[in-house]
């Protein structure tokens, strides 16, 4: 596959986990956080279970050992989240979490110890000015709901590196079937422990329509799609440009508030998002540019010898 379509795949993503912030502040409205993230994370599995129940057969050592990491990432990052969630705003969530894309390039310095061009430093840092600007956050009065947000962004920075470093030369489907589940599973179980630890005993549950949406929503399509197709297409780009990507989803979850909760956009929040924007398009075509240049002087080069 083409690094485009793998980035018109992660856009896509982005659109997916985007609308996520508005379903799970409506959702946890009516439930415990962690029993939302149990009742999302069984309509996955469930999920996986159904469309393929072949795959998940003869896990071999990558399988489980990269599964385990990568799940333990994805479910305290979904927890720190989650919870945080509840005690901070929409924009406030939505800047914290994006900031993963400023921390990729650095994580994946870390770990991979590969050089990380100018041009993705340039378009990481106005794409995260322009995520300020756009989410507005007021830092006047930091929570512990900031502080949660915060910490579960370093997790998804791991878990955005890694996920290319454990799927990349793996192309059986198997594999990515087994990666996606054994997150699910991992999730759950984290989500469990949290629930009899914290929630048990302030169980509330009010079964309504918007909690029977929001689940369904993020069980489908935020979670088992969003999943497998990161798992299984994020490797043919970069980390550091899937962040980049990634770095939609404030706009994309603020677009939503304007229809759910009645929100309205300012000239900083348009200026913001057209900066952002900007930084995500500028890391598609600065390497294109840059290599029709140097493809153009090397000819003339070959030429005059």
């Amino acid at each position: 596959m083409k690094q485009g379509k793998a980035d018109l795949i992660m856009v896509g993503i982005s659109f997916l986990w985007g609308l996520t912030f508005i379903f799970t502040k409506l959702g946890i409205a009516d439930t415990n956080e962690s029993l939302f993230l149990i009742l999302r994370f069984i309509i996955a599995i469930l999920c996986i279970v159904i469309f393929f129940p072949g795959n998940l057969k003869n896990f071999d050592s990558a399988s489980k050992k990269n599964g385990l990491i990568l799940g333990l990432l994805y479910g305290v990052g979904f927890l720190l989240q989650t919870y945080g969630l509840k005690y901070t705003s929409v924009p406030k969530s939505a800047f914290i979490t994006g900031l993963s894309v400023s921390f990729v390039p650095f994580v994946f310095w870390i770990l991979e110890r590969k050089h990380i061009s100018k041009y993705s430093i340039f378009a990481v840092a106005v794409a995260t000015i322009g995520l300020y600007l756009f989410t507005n956050p007021d830092f006047n009065e930091l929570n512990i709901g900031d502080l949660l947000t915060l910490i579960s962004t370093i997790f998804w920075a791991l878990y955005i590196t890694l996920m290319d470093t454990y799927t990349r030369g793996r192309e059986d489907l198997s594999y990515t079937v087994q990666l996606t589940f054994l997150q699910f599973f991992i999730t759950l179980i984290l989500s469990l422990f949290t629930f009899f630890i914290i929630d048990f005993q302030k169980l509330y549950f009010n079964f309504s329509a918007i909690l029977i949406i929001a689940l369904i929503y993020n069980g489908i399509m935020a979670s088992f799609l969003a999943a497998f197709l990161e798992t299984r297409y994020q490797k043919y780009t970069n980390p550091v440009k899937a962040a980049l990507i990634f770095s939609l989803e404030p706009i994309i979850a603020s677009v939503a508030s304007v229809f759910v909760f009645k929100s309205s956009f300012s000239l900083r929040e348009i200026f913001g998002a057209i900066l952002m924007l900007g930084g995500i398009i500028f890391s598609e075509i600065a390497p294109i540019i840059i290599n029709k240049h140097n493809s153009t002087k090397q000819k003339a080069v070959d030429e005059i010898i």
